[in-house]
């Protein structure tokens, strides 16, 4: 014994008395010495542990023997007092330092070794109070890191004996409590929570718990958490229901709620809440619940913690539970098949246009009875002691492994002769241009194609000139008269019936035409004040068009000349001066004072330079074109926003911060549909389904309407005075994809807040809850010379709701839930006629427009351009595919043969049509290729560009969201499309083939798409190392040999393009992408540089336009910056340019510092998500489509760098938009 005291002496310092002691115990253990001394050495470390921090740290560093030494005379000393001062050592250790210490203690074997102790003690007959305490409590803080703790416990027997101490001491709280925290643990395990149910561990849980007391509350909040994770088997909540305790669990919490006026008892308030939520993931829960009149109670005590932000975590909770047993309710709809049929050709043998046409009828009526325990509920405060423990498990199986199928492998498919169809699209490859010296150079005159097709209703500001006093609805056009003769009669048509715009032309009926416009137009006209107006011109007519030289709304007033206002076309606003606010200065007074402040900020805004190049919008010509699109439901009607066209607003609109507590209130206003059922109007304002359906004539109701291109809103519902619910239509031989909408409302009245729902979106996330806003068009606003879509709405958010559909009709997906849309708009105008849309609308039209303008406009002599058709879509419209290079400098044949082996570039976009921010991309770069600047020529005699720019023209015309007629996506459609049923795809991978059977395949290919849960413009591309790499299998990743060469793309676009962020491309080849454009160009046509480019449609969060929401100016410039990325590509694959900075392109580096991980089946992302919401959010991951997270930010404002300084010349300098 003496020796033992001098190691204790207090000349030695503190980490060598520990070690010391130590060392004696393990040599007590060998040595077998008496018990005396194995408790003074134990009750001695007891002490230094108790005191000292660094006595913990060091018996639980790396390295260190402690803790095995504690545990091996645990398991071989008989001594109690021994055993007791050893668990009290374990208990200090795991106490403190967080999940850590007690991972490092099951690491030991720590949990066998106490369960066997717990066991063992179990034995004796009384147990030991003090050492079943000391067990109980560090199993309870040790099992949670041990991912078998539920087996060991239940393979030992562990879990009656707790049980039954419990039942055989429920008086002495000091035993019950860790014994119940220990039964909290075991019921993570299913099996474990079934077998103490069976044992009647509920029963005694709800013998514990009880109303409000002021004592031993800390056990009744352990009861309450041991009995939520006890509810979580169904078996134990059915338990619960068969014994009423749902109604006992909704009277004990009003009970606390009634009596913890002070709030110190909000955790047992949430656990009885927990206790709920875990009963109600069963039918039966749920059915209890609203049977106790559980909804209003938990609806009126979680509005009165509103007030009280504390509280948020009940309210929240609350919310949570109503939602959930918000009874599930079909879509008000006769089907959820689309409201509009097409016939297809050919009916598929299998996917899902097969098993919709399979489906027994009315089989999407049925509601889905089973047990929906598809909610992902995100609590408030987030544990995340497993984060380490998930990210070395992760894995994704979608992710390709074969490297044998990652490598490229070029297939004909189609034989040469088959290809020769395709010769004709290539004539750039034949000609001689022998004849071409006779060229004119005017511009082509525009000739309308096909058989005019009639009665459109045009937009205009009125009536006929016919002197009659007859009301126009909601300012709508009237509709021109087509003669039946057709074509030859098409100028008749438009001398005798000309729409209201064209019939003011001539300046000597401008006054007598005045007064047929209606009364409501009139008002709104009557705000413009306009200076030095001739007496004799009404301002009603200064609204009007000349038809002869077609100057803007803004520019008719004017006494000064405007040179530089284009006099060519006709056209109510020329949609690309934007410059409106300079020409409105010399002969309007603005509105107000904002006005003259956005006047003068136009060109600040305007940070985009425009390439010179003609106005592409014309509304006369979007008439004519309109007439010969081919439509399922056959629209007779044109929106007024196609109509007049669309600028840029000369202000920047910020991301919308997002109010705390929106989405909660929102909710609390649906569950009051369910207990204040009398207060719900529920009436029908709009109804596609039923061609009888009139409009009501009530003032106080709006009135809706989406019959135009492009439009998509199915049904509307009004249900309170200003609120109404929207459904929108699915795509056409589909009964699902619904997200993008466009439609007209009219009727408003200014000062009024009106709510809107759209309560039939699948996406399980969007970025309206991250700061988008819905877009809208206003025609008064039009009129007082702003035509333009701007981001309105406030309390917006995206949730989950309580329609859902059977799981037959989901393709056997269980409780397939619906999202809802929500946003308030009040409008500024009274009986205004407004627009609302999911994005920036560009119609097939709207493209066929453009190209008219640009192929009219162009210099035949400098710029190559060829429109020809692709092949007719399923409905029979006419896919355009365009061909843009520089004229050869001669017919000599250095020149032909220059021209002719030029490099081709292939670009397509709108595979998707609710994606239409593919569509403002592609005109970037359209009129980038077709502008006079310096760089384009350069541009153009570097490449030949194959383009189609719209490969679903039927989707778009017809308000699809993802699919074409067939009812099938077409970017899934790319690895053996059909002739009949993809025509689009199955030629425009036919022009591939033949290029590569040529032996001309592109350089680079690239796809414009939209994203719709993620910021910045990104890439992604196609890489067997990067792929490979994912898999996180380095040693195969090593020896992977590439060319590296597809990431200098994106790398410049980063360098030039504000909105481009390289760290949110990648690289990775996916298997549910395999049948994608980007993978079958990559893969079998041998395009290495093949790509999928998506642009936000919400906003960015880096670069120059950070915070910003993003518009068409911003998209256009995107498309105009890819064009200088790929002049700057071809210097940079010269040979006599390869001198590169030598880390310009680190792409290992980038590679691995990117951190880039596959989290979705279908989508690769980076691991970071939105940040999520303070209030708690409640998204199901049910949606296989895109589970997109967001990424992390990139560079700061755009500077050039000194590496883009040494890649670009004077010629791309000046390409630069600044």
């Amino acid at each position: 014994m003496s020796k033992l005291k001098v190691v204790g002496e207090k000349s030695l310092t503190n980490s060598s008395r520990v070690v010391g002691l130590l060392a004696q115990l393990e040599k007590i253990n060998t040595d077998s010495t008496e018990p005396d001394t194995a408790r003074y050495v134990t009750s001695k470390i007891l002490h230094l542990a108790q005191s000292q921090e660094k006595t913990r740290r060091e018996m639980t560093t790396k390295g260190s023997t402690g803790m095995e030494i504690l545990l091996s005379t645990l398991e071989n000393t008989k001594d109690l007092q021994t055993v007791l001062n050893i668990l009290s050592i374990l208990v200090e250790l795991v106490s403190s330092g967080g999940g850590r210490r007690a991972s490092f203690l099951v690491a030991k074997g720590g949990s066998q070794i106490l369960l066997q102790l717990l066991m063992n003690a179990s034995k004796e007959s009384p147990p030991h109070e003090e050492l079943m305490v000391q067990t109980h409590s560090i199993l309870a803080k040790i099992g949670p890191k041990d991912k078998k703790f539920g087996v060991k416990a239940r393979v030992n027997g562990a879990l009656n004996v707790t049980l039954n101490l419990v039942k055989q001491h429920f008086q002495n709280y000091r035993l019950v409590m860790p014994c119940l925290q220990l039964l909290r643990v075991y019921s993570t395990n299913s099996v474990n929570a079934v077998s103490l149910g069976k044992n009647g561990v509920v029963e005694l849980m709800f013998k514990i718990i009880g109303p409000f007391s002021k004592k031993n509350s800390g056990l009744m909040r352990v009861a309450l958490d041991t009995l939520a994770a006890l509810l979580k088997s169904k078996t134990n909540a059915r338990r619960a229901v068969d014994r009423g305790y749902v109604q006992v669990l909704l009277t004990i919490y009003v009970d606390w709620h009634r009596h913890d006026n002070r709030h110190r008892n909000m955790l047992i308030r949430k656990g009885i809440l927990q206790s709920l939520k875990s009963v109600t993931n069963i039918k039966l829960g749920r059915k209890a619940f609203i049977d106790a009149n559980g909804m209003k109670i938990l609806y009126n005590t979680s509005q009165e913690c509103l007030a009280v932000r504390t509280l948020d975590p009940l309210v929240n909770t609350s919310s949570l539970i109503m939602r959930k047993c918000f009874p599930k309710n079909r879509l008000p709809l006769p089907t959820i098949k689309s409201s509009f049929h097409f016939q297809l050709p050919v009916i598929p043998v299998t996917g899902p246009v097969a098993q919709l046409y399979s489906l027994p009828p009315e089989v999407d009526d049925v509601l889905d009875e089973s047990d929906d325990n598809e909610d992902a509920d995100f609590e408030a405060e987030h544990e995340v002691e497993n984060e380490d423990d998930l990210d070395q498990n992760f894995k994704n199986d979608d992710i390709e492994t074969d490297i044998n199928k990652l490598r490229p492998q070029q297939v004909p498919g189609r034989t040469i002769e088959e290809l020769k169809m395709y010769e004709h699209l290539f004539p750039e490859l034949v000609d001689d241009f022998q004849d071409y010296e006779l060229i004119s150079k005017e511009p082509k005159p525009f000739v309308i194609e096909g058989k005019v097709r009639g009665p459109i209703v045009v937009p205009t500001a009125g009536e006929e000139a016919s002197g009659s006093s007859r009301s126009v609805k909601k300012g709508a056009g009237v509709k021109e008269k087509v003669s039946p003769k057709g074509e030859e009669a098409t100028e008749d048509a438009r001398g005798s019936d000309r729409t209201l715009p064209q019939q003011l032309g001539g300046q000597n009926r401008a006054a007598a035409s005045a007064h047929s416009f209606s009364s409501d137009i009139v008002k709104a006209l009557d705000r413009i004040t306009l200076q030095n107006v001739p007496s004799q011109v009404s301002p009603g007519v200064a609204a009007g068009m000349r038809k002869d030289c077609g100057l803007p709304l803004s520019v008719l007033s004017c006494t000064k000349a405007c040179p530089h206002v284009a006099t060519c076309g006709s056209t109510l606003f020329e949609g690309r001066t934007g410059q409106l606010g300079k020409l409105c200065c010399t002969g309007v007074e603005t509105e107000d004072e904002e006005d003259s402040e956005s006047s003068s900020s136009v060109e600040q805004a305007s940070s985009v330079e425009v390439p010179d190049g003609p106005t592409l919008h014309d509304s006369d010509l979007y008439i004519e074109i309109v007439k010969t699109t081919k439509s399922v439901p056959e629209y007779s009607e044109v929106a007024y926003p196609d109509y007049f066209g669309h600028i840029p607003p000369p202000f920047k609109e910020p991301i919308l911060e997002r109010p705390y507590g929106v989405q909660r209130t929102k909710i609390a206003q649906d569950i009051e549909r369910l207990i204040h059922q009398n207060d719900i109007l529920d009436r029908v304002a709009y109804d596609l389904d039923n061609p009888n359906y009139a409009t009501p004539e009530d003032g106080d109701i709006l009135k809706f309407n989406s019959k135009f291109e492009s439009g998509n809103l199915r049904k509307v519902i009004q249900i309170r005075k200003s609120e109404y619910d929207l459904i929108l239509n699915s795509d056409i031989n589909s009964n699902h994809y619904h997200q993008w909408f466009y439609f007209e409302v009219s009727g408003m009245r200014p000062g009024i807040a009106y709510r809107f729902n759209i309560i039939n979106c699948e996406k399980s996330n969007s970025q309206f809850n991250y700061g988008m806003q819905p877009l809208m068009y206003s025609v008064q606003e039009a009129l007082n010379a702003r035509p333009w879509w701007i981001r309105v709405g406030t309390d917006i958010c995206y949730y989950k709701n309580h329609f859902s559909r059977s799981s037959v009709a989901a393709g056997g997906q269980k409780g397939k839930s619906y999202y809802t849309i929500t946003f308030t708009v009040s409008f500024p105008h009274k009986d205004d006629v407004c627009y609302f849309a999911y994005h920036y609308p560009y119609t097939y039209s709207t493209l066929q427009m453009h190209l008219q303008k640009l192929e009219s406009a162009h210099n035949p002599q400098q710029i190559y351009f060829r429109k020809d058709v692709l092949c007719e879509t399923l409905s029979g419209n006419s896919c355009p595919l365009v061909t843009i290079t520089a004229m050869p400098e001669s017919n000599y044949y250095e020149h032909i043969c220059q021209f002719r082996n030029r490099p081709y570039i292939f670009l397509s976009a709108r595979v998707h049509p609710g994606e239409t921010n593919a569509s403002w991309v592609m005109k970037g770069t359209l009129e980038y290729l077709m502008s006079n600047s310096p760089t384009a020529q350069s541009l153009r005699e570097s490449y030949i560009f194959k383009i189609v720019p719209m490969l679903n023209p039927d989707g778009v015309i017809n308000g699809n969201h993802r699919c074409s007629l067939s009812g099938e996506d077409l970017n899934r459609q790319w690895h053996s499309p059909h002739p009949d049923l993809h025509p689009t795809i199955y030629h425009a991978k036919g022009l591939l083939q033949y290029l590569a059977a040529v032996k001309r395949s592109p350089l680079v290919y690239c796809d414009y798409h939209g994203h719709s849960r993620k910021k910045n413009v990104f890439m992604y591309g196609c890489s067997i190392k990067e792929t490979v790499w994912h898999t996180h299998d380095n040693a195969a990743s090593c020896d992977v040999v590439e060319d590296m060469g597809y990431r200098t793309l994106p790398k410049i676009l980063s360098h030039i393009a504000p909105a481009f962020c390289m760290s949110s491309c990648s690289f990775v080849v996916e298997k549910s992408k395999e049948s994608t454009a980007r993978v079958v160009v990559w893969r079998e046509i041998g395009v290495q540089r093949s790509y999928t480019m998506e642009s936000t449609l919400c906003g960015c969060d880096q670069g120059r336009y950070k915070g910003l929401q993003i518009g068409t100016r911003e998209l256009e410039e995107m498309g105009a910056k890819f064009c200088v990325g790929l002049l700057r590509l071809k210097r940079l694959t010269s040979t006599l340019e390869y001198n590169l900075p030598s880390n310009m392109f680190d792409f290992e580096n980038d590679l691995i510092e990117s951190s880039c991980k596959v989290t979705s089946p279908t989508t690769y992302v980076l691991d970071e998500d939105e940040p999520r919401f303070l209030e708690e959010v409640d998204y199901s991951a049910e949606s296989n489509d895109e589970l997109e997270v967001e990424l992390v930010e990139n560079t700061g404002d755009y500077e050039p760098s000194a590496q883009e300084e040494a890649l670009s010349d004077s010629e791309v300098s000046r390409a630069h938009m600044p």
